[in-house]
């Protein structure tokens, strides 16, 4: 699966405390495109979904997202669950590292798949309630069977806002 994302997280936390502070739960909405080679050749999509993270622990967080693809066939929508935690490393600096699990569900003669992976960036505050973040994020398939690939790289932008 080739797919090249540029993702815009709007994350809106409902606390005046420190956004990564334990018991914070995060909403987002994630805005981008991507695109898969199939036999018919590269198919475009636009991607549109939401996530809910729920600090547990300070700056540890686990959350469950859901994405749907649009513009193109087969339809996909895929289920996935991260784990991400943000390293304070100053009040302004804030690097993260993550993990996730994610199932995709295709529609036509494709097969659904799991895919696992990991993502590392930093965060940096703008303002006081609010951050800026950008990092990679490396994604492995179970099977490399429905696109002849067996990972993919894209980039990711964060726009964190708290309320």
């Amino acid at each position: 699966m080739k797919k090249t994302v540029l993702a815009f997280l709007l994350l809106a936390i409902s606390a005046n405390a420190e956004i990564f502070d334990k018991g914070n739960i995060a909403l987002g909405v994630l805005v981008g495109g991507g695109s898969i080679t199939t036999k018919e050749g590269q198919k475009q999509y636009s991607l549109l979904g939401a996530n809910a993270d729920y600090f547990f622990v300070d700056d540890l967080s686990i959350g469950l997202g859901y994405t749907q693809w649009f513009g193109s066939e087969p339809s996909i929508s895929q289920i996935t669950i991260p784990l991400n935690y943000y390293y304070p490393l100053s009040e302004n600096w804030r690097p993260y590292l993550g993990t996730f699990y994610r199932h995709t569900s295709m529609g036509g003669d494709f097969k659904d798949f799991n895919s696992y992976g990991i993502k590392a960036g930093a965060t940096l505050k703008v303002t006081k309630k609010a951050y800026f973040g950008a990092g990679w994020v490396q994604e492995y398939y179970d099977e490399c069977k429905n696109f002849n690939e067996c990972s993919s790289g894209y980039p990711e932008l964060l726009f964190i806002f708290t309320f």
